[in-house]
């Protein structure tokens, strides 16, 4: 500090005489104080207070106060002083209370004159913030807390004396949706910066422009300057009918946007990526392009590029959104029979497993909830296979026993081998929390007997499950008949589909030994059943073989996007013989087209022999009727196709090279050559 602050904080100034101890007074009077107090001075008109210059008057207050003074309030013998604090907020009271009675006037008055006025010694100096940190903790902790419990009592003492009621806050499952999606998960960074902290987030990233270069803002996607200048490509999204709550809504293709996707199922066609990154060069934000060519970025081991595309793809999704199309609120529809909605899908099914993979769990959670809000009925993508994954990774135990509470009625999720083991699994490390001591053992209780109807359900889950976490079964156990080789083999197909997924997804959330040893006492209790007699045991398995018959079509698409090796080898022939795009895998069979992609002409259908001869000849002639297709323009006259069949004849004539037999060859020596 310096001398001319250190002499401002001392009330001294040139020419004068130095101060003495107590001179500098801080009196905190509200007007109505100096108003009564008015008579109350001494001979001469002064106040029994003055003492000519040994008091000094500071008529500004807040003139010897310090920077750090104003952060941290005055320090009394170690302890922040809330005194001032106390004399505004009173002083304040007695403004607005100036029509009360006069029996509370009184009572501050008195309040007021039994509290000493506070005094600085000039020459205290205030301790600095570091040394002052564990004191400032504790006594600001408490004033905070019994500053907050009394206005809640005042609150109270106010609608009790009124006849209000305040209502409490609801319960989880009226207050929101089992769906609900919070906006503050969808962003990766908030679940890194919980992980790693925010400056090793955000160190790298630089300050963002003055200048606004996209047009919205987003919750899916943060925009890169990387990208191209952002224009409307087209794509729309139109409001269908509300009704019983929920909105129906369907993305639409303007006229440019239909061009533009009849020229990328043409490029799909010609199985060559290079043809869709010169679509993407006119148009930079039509979606399938980007998300195909993520996937071709994905093969080639471009992970960064193909993340970066599925970005690009989702923030021209969420610009093109109606305004009252909501993300978080679980209430709006996407009907998946549309193709235009499928790219929406697919767009945040990618994002979702790049999340994943990044190690984000909790936001690749909030993506699962999100497509499972678009058409929860139907359930296009299978995401009720997934969610409890996420759920176990992200550790939101609570929620996935709610989703399984909630939804058990009406869609019998116990009768899905993900759910019938994750949720017990779930109850399991719940009761392993150390915050939870009294809810111990009715969680276990509930793991225990959940996982024991599990293993009666699905006994063919056992041995590949150890198998998968390395474990070698007890002989007991391997040579029963009701784990053995035949109750793998034995079980439809359908349920070795879904078994091979769960185990291929979510073997490894089993390998902690506290979990083995709980799994290996219950199984000796599902044996000693079996051994008994259960009639529950018979009714599993009389129903496992009447449920799982055939997997629907929305379970085969879930596996093609999962890209499990065990549960793909599962597929059945009539999925695995026809041809999957990545774009649209395996399509619904009642979809509902808006428009048509006209069909090609071939040459064959013309019954031009010549146009069929040069088209054999140079793969690059086309006829007219395919130019006009393609966008080109139309109404050729027939002597520009004239024109253009003699252009690729000469072409062809100029190819030609004749070479004379009786000429002596050059490339060969002169004389008989001997053969080796």
């Amino acid at each position: 500090m310096s001398r001319r602050a250190l002499r401002r904080l001392r009330g001294e100034q040139r020419g004068q005489e130095p101060l003495g101890p107590g001179a500098l007074q801080f009196v905190l009077r509200d007007d109505e104080d100096a108003e009564e107090e008015g008579p109350k001075r001494g001979p001469a008109g002064r106040r029994p207070g003055d003492a000519g210059k040994e008091g000094v008057r500071v008529n500004n207050r807040f003139e010897l106060i310090n920077i750090e003074d104003l952060e941290e309030g005055p320090m009394v013998n170690g302890e922040r002083s809330d005194c001032l604090l106390a004399d505004v907020v009173v002083t304040g009271n007695k403004r607005r209370s100036q029509c009360g009675s006069a029996e509370t006037r009184k009572d501050v008055e008195v309040a007021d004159k039994a509290a000493p006025p506070q005094q600085f010694n000039a020459s205290c100096k205030f301790r600095k913030k570091k040394k002052k940190q564990k004191n400032k903790k504790n006594s600001a902790g408490e004033t905070s807390e019994n500053g907050l419990e009394d206005i809640d009592r005042i609150l109270e003492k106010i609608e009790d004396g009124s006849g209000l009621s305040r209502p409490g806050p609801p319960p989880l499952s009226s207050k929101k949706h089992v769906l609900y999606v919070e906006h503050r998960h969808l962003n990766p960074d908030t679940e890194l910066k919980r992980y790693f902290g925010a400056r090793a987030v955000l160190g790298e990233q630089r300050p963002r422009q003055r200048q606004r270069v996209y047009p919205k803002c987003t919750w899916l996607t943060t925009p890169k300057s990387t990208w191209p200048r952002y224009t409307k490509p087209g794509l729309s999204m139109r409001l269908l009918e509300s009704k019983k709550g929920t909105s129906s809504f369907a993305f639409e293709h303007s006229e440019e946007y239909q061009q533009t996707q009849h020229k990328f199922l043409t490029a799909v066609e010609s199985m060559e990526p290079n043809n869709i990154v010169v679509l993407l060069q006119t148009s930079p934000y039509h979606v399938d392009s980007l998300l195909q060519l993520s996937d071709a970025c994905r093969f080639q081991e471009d992970q960064e590029m193909a993340r970066d595309l599925v970005e690009r793809a989702l923030y021209s999704l969420e610009c093109a959104c109606h305004p009252l199309f909501s993300l978080t609120s679980g209430t709006c529809r996407l009907d998946y029979r549309r193709p235009e909605n499928r790219s929406f899908y697919l767009a945040l099914y990618k994002q979702m497993s790049f999340l994943e993979k990044r190690g984000c769990p909790r936001t690749a959670l909030e993506y699962c909830k999100l497509i499972l809000s678009l058409e929860p009925d139907e359930d296009p993508l299978c995401m009720l296979l997934l969610v409890d994954h996420l759920a176990l990774r992200a550790r939101c135990y609570e929620y996935l026993i709610r989703l399984f509470q909630e939804w058990e009625p009406h869609r019998n999720l116990s009768q899905l081998p993900n759910f019938a083991f994750s949720v017990p699994l779930a109850y399991f490390l719940l009761s392993q929390r150390a915050d939870l001591p009294e809810q111990l053992s009715p969680e276990r209780e509930k793991a225990s007997l959940l996982i024991q109807r599990a293993l009666a359900m699905f006994p063919g889950a056992l041995m590949p499950l150890l198998e998968y976490c390395s474990v070698r079964p007890d002989p007991a156990v391997a040579s029963h008949h009701f784990f053995g080789p035949d109750a793998e083999i034995s079980q439809p197909p359908a349920l070795s589909q879904l078994v091979s997924l769960y185990l291929g997804r979510s073997h490894f959330l089993w390998k902690e030994p506290a979990t083995m040893s709980w799994l290996e006492e219950n199984v000796r209790e599902v044996l000693q059943a079996v051994d008994a007699g259960d009639p529950a045991v018979a009714a599993c398995e009389s129903r496992r073989k009447v449920l799982y018959q055939h997997a629907p079509r929305n379970i085969h698409r879930h596996v093609v996007l999962s890209e499990i090796k065990e549960a793909v080898a599962a597929l059945p022939p009539d999925v695995t013989t026809q041809s999957v795009m990545g774009f649209d895998p395996l399509p619904p069979l009642d979809t509902i087209y808006s428009y048509v992609r006209p069909e090609r002409l071939s040459a064959v259908s013309h019954g031009n022999t010549i146009a069929l001869f040069f088209r054999s000849l140079l793969p690059s002639y086309t006829t007219e009727g395919e130019r006009t297709e393609d966008g080109g323009p139309g109404g050729l006259n027939h002597n520009q196709g004239l024109n253009r069949l003699m252009l690729a004849l000469r072409d062809m004539m100029a190819n030609f090279h004749f070479h004379d037999l009786e000429a002596p060859r050059e490339d060969t020596p002169e004389g008989d050559g001997e053969w080796d």
